[in-house]
């Protein structure tokens, strides 16, 4: 698979804060071509969002990409147009480390939107998505997008996500991260000469909170598999990640909260979450009540199995994939038949 990688410039783009950014460049891959309506119209888009910390790369992984974009799949390549954008903050995406650094204005889910749907309109020049699909960070921009342009998609599929506001353990350990990071001595406000190493640690409670316990048990099972494990993924987060973008793309979703407008979501939308996944806990019933007041929507909860990983089963595409089969038949425009005239 040939994913092309672009670049979109927005210039003067105004983030909720209120602050401007003379220039927000828009990173994005794609895969498969365009195909056009009668009306010259992209009908095949799909717009596929990615989690914290994460860029458009997460798809094009073969635990994901194999099970989506190949011939027969449901994202068959050949007959769709796949757009992997960078949410702001992350991959190749504007970001905090670019240079600005904490003068880099503080983003918001919202923001994150709106420059994703100018990339979409302005950019692709396309009208109508034929399939939304977001996971973890980016399936919660996905019910921002159902509310903020409901004609703009014919589906939508959250995944691994609730549409509340961030609260509870989720919201406790994401504040604990960003604490971990800042109190470092070597963090100096942000203007360190070196990732502090705290990053580490943070990177460490990360990976840690999007596992699932029956994927560790199986995978740790003495002191030192564990303390292997422990300082390879400090050593990874302090190669691999910046300080000052962790902390943004983490505190984005302060004020997250779609739960206000559900109603308002016209298309079809199919949430999927996973029994195993701490991050989502099922025993909260947030999905249940809040799928009631989404005109067309539904929800599955996908068991616990061999091949699920708490939260990151969201990258194990195997799992799920059935389920974008099945958004996608259930939302296929029907042709119109002429009605025989009688004379």
């Amino acid at each position: 698979m040939e994913f092309q990688q672009a670049d979109f410039i927005v210039h003067d783009f105004q983030f909720a804060s209120g602050q401007i950014l003379p220039e927000l460049k828009l990173h994005y891959r794609t895969l498969g071509s365009p195909a056009y309506d009668q009306d010259g119209q992209i009908s095949n888009a799909v717009l596929m969002l990615h989690g914290t910390t994460g860029s458009g790369e997460q798809f094009t992984q073969p635990e994901t990409a194999n099970f989506l974009f190949q011939p027969g799949q449901p994202l068959d390549a050949t007959k769709f147009f796949v757009i992997l954008p960078d949410a702001i903050g992350h991959g190749g995406t504007s970001k905090p480390s670019n240079g600005l650094r904490t003068q880099f204005p503080r983003y918001t889910y919202d923001d994150i939107v709106e420059a994703q749907y100018l990339l979409v309109t302005e950019g692709l020049k396309i009208t109508r998505l034929r399939l939304l699909l977001g996971t973890s960070m980016g399936g919660m921009q996905t019910w921002v997008w159902g509310e903020r342009y409901p004609d703009l998609m014919r589906a939508i599929m959250p995944i691994a996500c609730f549409p509340e506001r961030v609260k509870g353990r989720n919201l406790l350990w994401r504040r604990m991260l960003i604490n971990i990071i800042e109190e470092d001595s070597g963090y100096q406000d942000g203007n360190y000469r070196k990732q502090p190493a705290n990053l580490g640690i943070a990177w460490s409670l990360f990976n840690l909170m999007v596992d699932s316990p029956l994927h560790l048990q199986e995978a740790f099972a003495d002191v030192a598999a564990a303390d292997a494990t422990v300082m390879q993924t400090f050593e990874t987060g302090l190669k691999g990640q910046d300080a000052n973008d962790v902390i943004y793309e983490f505190d984005a979703s302060h004020d997250y909260n779609p739960s206000v407008d559900l109603e308002t979501i016209k298309a079809p939308l199919f949430v999927v979450n996973f029994a195993d996944d701490g991050l989502n806990a099922a025993e909260l019933g947030i999905i249940e009540k809040s799928i009631k007041r989404v005109p067309h929507g539904r929800a599955v909860l996908v068991p616990m199995g061999p091949k699920t990983r708490g939260h990151q089963t969201l990258r194990v595409a195997e799992v799920w994939a059935q389920y974008v089969r099945e958004i996608l038949e259930e939302t296929e425009e029907k042709p119109v038949t002429a009605k025989a005239s009688h004379v």
